[in-house]
């Protein structure tokens, strides 16, 4: 199988064009990047990918996406690979943290709320405080259960936009380099792709510019684990749940740490 220079560039020519646009025309007509308008926006920019596979691989080329791009609701024990793990990385991370200097364990999530109630009032962080001490379980085993309901439901849903795309036409057209060469371009193309959503606060809020930098490293990284998965799963089913359900779980990596 030789790699298709010309399909490839016209994927990637397209996804980036239409998403960056989205992003270029909703600041340049006002758009602030707070409440659900964002929101909505980048779970818009998620399906892009997944359209414009669609459209290279079957108006363009006239060829088959559902076998080609991995596309099997058949289960296996990589299924639940793909769900489980995306938390146990959540908490090795929050225990790595650790081992950093001015890092520390707040159990009473008082760092958590600390960080994120600097856009409350004190009346709403006081009151925050109250539901979590009111709840019949601590809010890290709660936030582990809506993660992994979300991972493998709505949350799924949006990874396929992405992975249909990234480990599933790209994976494919990409496969003669081998896997590690293949998964590593994957993922700092995946990335760079983050870029316009990382630059007006997505993600790293604080950092904008560094989070570019950032999510790319991140996502070159994830890359291969991702790629490894849906290989062993023979699916990009089970690349949309390990996508989905580490977008709904990396919150616990932070909310016992100050």
């Amino acid at each position: 199988m030789n790699i298709n220079i010309r399909k490839i560039i016209l994927f990637l020519v397209l996804t980036f064009a239409v998403n960056y646009l989205m992003v270029f025309v909703y600041v340049q007509t006002g758009g602030k990047w707070e409440g659900w308008p964002p929101m909505a926006l980048a779970i818009t920019y998620m399906f892009i990918p997944m359209i414009m596979a669609f459209i290279v691989q079957k108006v363009i080329y006239h060829q088959p996406a559902r076998v080609p791009f991995g596309i099997s609701f058949k289960i296996n024990r990589w299924f639940f690979v793909a769900w489980f793990l995306p938390p146990v990385l959540a908490f090795a991370t929050m225990a790595v943290s650790l081992l950093l200097p001015g890092v520390s364990y707040t159990p009473d999530m008082s760092g958590f709320i600390s960080t994120f109630g600097k856009t409350l009032t004190p009346e709403q962080v006081e009151q925050m405080r109250q539901q979590m001490a009111a709840l019949p379980v601590h809010p890290i085993w709660l936030g582990l259960l809506q993660g992994l309901i979300a991972g493998t439901t709505i949350n799924a849903i949006a990874g396929f936009g992405e992975e249909s795309g990234w480990r599933g036409l790209l994976q494919r057209e990409l496969a003669p380099l081998g896997f590690w060469k293949s998964s590593l371009l994957i993922g700092a193309i995946w990335g760079i792709w983050h870029a316009p959503l990382i630059l007006q606060g997505h993600n790293y809020p604080q950092h904008p510019q560094l989070g570019v930098l950032m999510m790319t490293a991140w996502c070159t990284l994830m890359g291969p684990v991702i790629s490894y998965v849906r290989v062993k799963a023979r699916s990009v089913i089970a690349a949309a749940i390990f996508h989905g359900t580490i977008n709904a779980t990396f919150g616990l990596s932070i909310m016992l740490i100050s």
